[in-house]
């Protein structure tokens, strides 16, 4: 009975063919299905037997465990070089959107502070 393997819903597509590269050179026979014309079914990596979805899953744990600490690394490098982006440079990059945000953010604190401080001022 065919059992879902992996979930390719909102992965990157370098980690998506990575895993199918992984699972081909590990001889596990599988299929995908996408997410259909509007988007709403389960794109994923499917197999068909028990065993290969055992075999996948053990591979893809330690394919995405070796894959957190690689990325991690690589971001600690740029950070350190100067070329991750920080706060400023995302502010710097889209100025109006982070006006828009930064006063609806202020909207919302003051929509829920406003009753507090109207009843505390009109205590005795």
């Amino acid at each position: 009975m065919p059992a879902l393997l992996f979930k390719l819903r909102n992965v990157p597509d370098d980690e998506a063919d990575e895993i199918r590269e992984l699972l081909t050179l590990k001889h596990i026979d599988f299929y995908e299905t996408n997410a259909g014309n509007w988007g709403i079914s389960m794109p994923g990596i499917w197999v068909h037997d028990e065993q290969d979805l055992q075999r996948g899953k053990t591979l893809i744990n330690e394919y995405q465990k070796e894959r957190a600490v690689n990325m991690r690394r690589q971001y600690e490098e740029r950070r350190a070089q100067g070329k991750e982006p920080g706060l400023w440079a995302a502010i710097a990059k889209r100025p109006l959107i982070s006006v828009l945000v930064f006063a609806f953010c202020a909207f919302i604190v003051y929509v829920m502070i406003s009753p507090i401080v109207r009843m505390v001022q009109f205590q005795p």
